[in-house]
């Protein structure tokens, strides 16, 4: 960013706290720990929204089972604005309302920034208290553009054990932690920390490897909020949409009340 053209703020007075899930890497459920957050915070009686903002693989229509939802246009204060899709307690924007889920969507950055500013500023969110914006993988135009646009209250990182996924993960909180952006990472989210049977809620299979979220935390000065364990329930739960069924399961209820504690206590 050049300080001789500063980039004019979106201005939310609407939203109290925006919170960006980021991660380095693809495949680190990412989306889950997005949309299980913003349930969870629904549940604890927080007016939540969020914003799907993976562009080219938008997952929140799945997650919440909204796939044949659109959103209807409504005008406020002489604007069109599009009505979120709301569904347990969340109020879910997605370009993946918009677009046929078989089909790519072919933009460059430019038109990437444009749709997800469009997305954002176009939206009747109404009072919020929390905004929880889900970004696609890596530190593209996407996190720019949403760095530079908004007041972030804040970022958290999520990363499985693996190395791979670690040192993917440690990129992003560079960049967060650059001194041209300086947003606060609220934390580490180590997700598939160990695999917990439903059955056994004390067995602990630690088959991604163990320790990798506590050890970016560390050597990112950023606390490690919490430790979201895998199940076999995860994938078909996610697959129909059923995240409140995902969050009745203690020790992931758990991990996600963790969570919460640490970015409202923050």
């Amino acid at each position: 960013m050049s300080a001789q053209q500063p980039i004019e703020k979106i201005a939310l007075p609407n939203i109290k706290n925006i919170i960006i899930v980021a991660s380095g890497k693809g495949g680190v459920g990412k989306s889950t720990v997005a949309a299980g957050l913003a349930v969870s915070l629904a549940q604890k009686g927080f007016s939540t929204g969020l914003l799907d903002a993976d562009i080219y693989g938008p997952s929140a229509p799945i997650l919440f089972d909204i796939k044949d939802e659109r959103p209807y246009v409504v005008q406020i204060k002489g604007h069109n604005r599009m009505t979120p899709i709301i569904k347990n307690g969340v109020k879910v924007m997605s370009i993946g309302f918009f677009f046929d889920p078989e089909q790519a969507i072919l933009w460059r950055g430019p038109r990437v920034s444009a749709g997800t500013t469009q997305l954002i500023t176009d939206t009747a969110w109404g009072n919020l208290d929390y905004l929880i914006i889900d970004t696609p993988p890596g530190t593209g135009d996407i996190h720019m553009t949403l760095l530079q646009k908004l007041e972030v209250s804040g970022v958290i990182v999520v990363t499985t054990p693996q190395l791979v996924a670690l040192s993917d993960a440690q990129k992003a909180v560079t960049m967060f932690q650059d001194e041209q952006l300086a947003v606060p990472i609220l934390g580490i989210v180590e997700n598939m920390a160990w695999f917990t049977p439903s059955n056994h809620p004390d067995e602990k299979y630690f088959i991604f490897g163990e320790g990798g979220g506590a050890k970016l935390a560390e050597a990112s000065a950023s606390p490690l909020l919490a430790q979201i364990p895998v199940n076999e329930h995860i994938c078909s739960n996610c697959d129909k949409g059923t995240l409140q069924e995902l969050l009745t399961d203690q020790t992931i209820r758990n991990s996600f009340d963790a969570l919460i504690n640490g970015i409202t206590n923050n």
